[in-house]
């Protein structure tokens, strides 16, 4: 079954902030990872610890993107991109905790 995929204003600008290739690379992974099964947790899947952005994270490389999901309308639904350095999100370039 397939997933529609959404994204947020925020997490549309997020993505406006990388560079054109990471761009690419974020989106392609976005579709390859969470178009069919959003809620299998897998290596780079994960449910998170309780936060008020998102209740999954997606690993793309540095690259995290944080994600909610819609079971009724088959909808995922992108929250925020950002970069993960050590322990610490960073999203436009900004530490932000999560």
């Amino acid at each position: 079954m397939m997933y529609n995929i959404a994204y947020t204003q925020e997490a549309f600008e997020d993505l406006q902030w990388f560079r054109k290739h990471e761009q690419s690379m974020i989106i392609d992974g976005i579709e390859q990872q969470l178009r069919y099964e959003p809620t299998v947790e897998t290596r780079n899947r994960k449910r998170m610890s309780f936060n008020e952005i998102a209740e999954w994270e997606l690993r793309l490389g540095n690259f995290r993107v944080l994600y909610n999901i819609d079971e009724q309308v088959r909808i995922v639904e992108i929250q925020r991109i950002g970069e993960k350095r050590r322990n610490a999100f960073f999203f436009k370039g900004r530490k932000t905790d999560v």
